[in-house]
C-alpha cells in the first residue's frame, strides 16, 4: 500500500513541471499572437495613406469630390501620371531632386565623418569645444535663418543656383548626422587602428581603407535620415529657387494649384511619383538602417 502511494506521489510530482511548461507555452503563444494582431493593425495603418493616395492620384475632380475616399474609381485616370510627366514639367522637377539629394547626402555623410573620426579618434586640443559648437546645430531651429540666410545667398549672389540649396542641407544635417556616428566611432575597437599604424598605413588610407567601411551600417542610417529630409523639404527651395530649371518635386506641385481651378488627380499622381524614391530606398537599406541604429548602442 506504501508503495502505491509513493508511486502516486512520485507520478503527481513528475507531472507538475510538464503542466507548468504546457501553461507556459500556451500564454506564449497567445502573447505572440497578440503582438502580432498589433503589429498587423499598426502596418494596415500605415498603409492607410498609400491607399488612399494611390486611389486619390487615378480620379479626376468630380471623383475626389463626390466619391468616398476608399473607393476605387470607377475609370482608372492613369493619364493623370503621364500629364504630370509631359505637360507640368515633373521630370525635370524629379532630376532635380534626385541629383541635389544624392550631392547633399554623399557631402554631408562624407564631412560628419571626417569630424567625427577627428573628434574620437585623434587627440588635439579643443576637439570638445568643435564637438560643442556643431552639437549647438541641433538646438537652432531650422527657418529661423531663413532670413539671414536670403541676405548671405543675395550678397554672395547665390540665389536661385542648387548650390544654395545643397549648402543649406549640409550645413543643418550635420549635426544630427556627427551625432548619430559618435556612438558608432566610440565603440569601434582601436586594436585595428594600432595594426594598420605597424603595418606603415597612413591615416588617410586607414580612414578610407579601414574606417570607413566599417561604418557602412550606420552610414547608411544617417543616409537614408539626410535623404528624407532633403527630399521633402519645401521652404529653402521655394525661397532661394525661382527658375523652373532649378525646382524641385515639392515645389513643382505648385503647378498643378491655379487661382481658379486645381487639379487634383494630377496633383496626387505627383505625390505618389514623389514618394516612390523613398519607399525603393527605405526597402532596400531597411536591414543596414536597423543595424546602423543598434550596432552603437553597446560597446564591448
Amino acid at each position: 500500500m506504501k508503495s502505491v502511494i509513493e508511486n502516486r506521489k512520485t507520478t503527481l510530482t513528475a507531472n507538475k513541471p510538464t503542466l507548468r511548461s504546457s501553461k507556459h507555452s500556451l500564454w506564449q503563444r497567445l502573447t505572440k499572437g497578440m503582438l502580432y494582431a498589433v503589429l498587423i493593425l499598426l502596418a494596415i495603418i500605415q498603409i492607410f495613406p498609400l491607399v488612399w493616395l494611390l486611389f486619390f492620384s487615378l480620379k479626376n475632380n468630380q471623383e475626389v469630390f463626390n466619391t468616398p475616399p476608399l473607393s476605387f474609381p470607377t475609370s482608372p485616370k492613369w493619364e493623370n501620371y503621364v500629364k504630370v510627366w509631359t505637360e507640368g514639367n515633373i521630370g525635370t522637377y524629379f532630376f532635380n531632386s534626385v541629383w541635389i539629394t544624392v550631392v547633399a547626402v554623399v557631402i554631408t555623410v562624407l564631412l560628419a565623418s571626417f569630424v567625427t573620426f577627428a573628434i574620437t579618434r585623434m587627440k588635439w586640443k579643443y576637439k570638445n569645444f568643435v564637438l560643442g559648437l556643431f552639437m549647438v546645430g541641433l538646438m537652432i531651429p531650422v527657418h529661423s535663418t531663413l532670413i539671414p540666410l536670403f541676405s548671405f545667398f543675395v550678397k554672395v549672389n547665390l540665389m536661385d543656383n542648387p548650390l544654395s540649396i545643397i549648402l543649406t542641407y549640409i550645413a543643418f544635417n550635420l549635426p544630427l548626422t556627427i551625432m548619430i556616428l559618435l556612438g558608432f566611432y566610440y565603440a569601434l575597437p582601436r586594436e585595428i587602428e594600432e595594426a594598420a599604424i605597424m603595418d606603415g598605413c597612413s591615416i588617410h588610407r586607414m580612414f578610407f581603407k579601414i574606417i570607413l567601411p566599417m561604418t557602412a551600417p550606420v552610414m547608411a542610417t544617417t543616409a537614408i535620415i539626410n535623404m528624407i529630409y532633403n527630399w521633402n523639404e519645401f521652404v529653402f527651395v521655394n525661397t532661394f529657387i525661382s527658375s523652373d530649371k532649378y525646382k524641385t518635386l515639392t515645389v513643382g506641385i505648385q503647378n498643378f494649384i491655379g487661382q481658379y481651378s486645381t487639379d487634383w488627380g494630377a496633383i496626387g499622381a505627383t505625390l505618389m511619383i514623389s514618394i516612390l524614391p523613398i519607399l525603393l530606398a527605405f526597402f532596400v537599406l531597411s536591414n543596414r538602417i536597423v543595424e546602423g541604429i543598434t550596432s552603437g548602442s553597446v560597446k564591448g
